[in-house]
């Protein structure tokens, strides 16, 4: 039978699609990334690997799962733990979970803008340690987002996601990204603004980029200096899109009104004193998860290794399949 490795736990689908198509399925038992030595060994003679985004799928790894794999299927959307040359040059395809995920981390995303705009965390802290004496007229007081500019970096799905819930709460949105987002533009009469204009106008500046060479530290401390001493920052897409130590000082110093975070630079460890700050809201990565979604990523996850391993074309790949490896899928199937 054709073997397939899951690295870590995942919703039931997943395993029972690729067992149903006649795979070997394979399961680290942990919810906790997979020791780098246990993966190593368990990887070894797969045909496909499903793998999480704490999973680094590199040179050593492709070599110790050896010249039978075909397919690494990431139960993310994001795959800047996949090294997608050294995949390439062994004909091996990638596939990630696009789509399924776009509306539970737009509404992630609104539930991080709302908390720290309205101090939310720290409302129920207080109210928590028993030192809540009753209303006050001054406390607490927050950010309306009524007649506010939302700043979109990253139009994409998800970053359209997020903007076009804008309206709801009565903001307008501007947005960067490298092409123009008719949809926005038509919908919500959206502006398609430089990154540096964005920062000084937004009053909320969200983040929906992948993380690449050129988005790594994209929010650094020159971009945190433009940005109103108001402002909110929102990182739901990948932890070192924004230099965090940058971010600590721009927080200490007022710079910036307020951070909401799901993703962090060095994941998951904090950088030291964020923890310690009232006005950041910090999540454990929870972008997508929502039971519907992440069953939903499992699912994409397996039938792109069925797809695959049946010798036919991915339904959600990264890049079109390598060359070398197209033939010999062909005469291949998942039983």
């Amino acid at each position: 039978m054709t073997r397939v490795l899951i690295t870590r736990r995942l919703p039931d689908i997943a395993a029972k699609l690729l067992r149903d198509a006649g795979c070997d399925v394979d399961i680290i038992d942990t919810d906790d990334p997979a020791p780098r030595p246990l993966l190593l060994e368990r990887v070894a003679g797969v045909a496909g690997l499903l793998p999480t985004l704490s999973d680094r799928v590199d040179d050593e790894l492709l070599d110790a799962a050896g010249a039978s794999l075909r397919v690494v299927a990431n139960y993310a959307v994001g795959y800047d733990n996949i090294d997608l040359a050294a995949c390439r040059r062994r004909g091996v395809i990638v596939t990630n979970t696009p789509d399924v995920l776009t509306e539970a981390t737009a509404e992630l995303t609104w539930a991080l803008i709302l908390a720290t705009a309205r101090r939310l965390i720290e409302a129920d802290r207080l109210v928590r340690s028993g030192r809540w004496n009753g209303w006050q007229p001054m406390q607490l007081l927050g950010l309306e987002l009524s007649g506010r500019t939302l700043g979109i970096v990253g139009a994409g799905r998800i970053g359209t996601a997020v903007a076009r819930r804008a309206p709801a709460f009565g903001m307008r949105v501007l947005y960067a990204h490298p092409r123009a987002n008719e949809r926005l533009e038509r919908e919500l009469a959206a502006r398609r603004v430089e990154l540096g204009e964005l920062l000084e106008q937004a009053d909320v500046v969200s983040l929906h980029v992948p993380l690449t060479e050129r988005t790594r530290h994209l929010i650094g401390p020159a971009e945190l200096e433009r940005m109103k001493p108001t402002a909110i920052l929102i990182n739901t897409a990948r932890g070192p899109v924004v230099d965090e130590a940058a971010l600590l000082e721009a927080l200490r110093a007022g710079r910036i009104r307020a951070a909401g975070l799901d993703v962090y630079e060095h994941e998951p460890r904090l950088t030291p004193g964020l923890a310690e700050l009232d006005r950041v809201v910090l999540l454990p990565h929870i972008g997508s998860a929502t039971e519907r979604t992440r069953s939903a990523m499992a699912e994409l996850a397996a039938r792109n290794i069925v797809e695959v391993l049946a010798g036919r074309p991915p339904l959600t790949p990264v890049e079109p399949p390598a060359g070398p490896r197209k033939n010999r899928a062909n005469r291949h199937n998942a039983r």
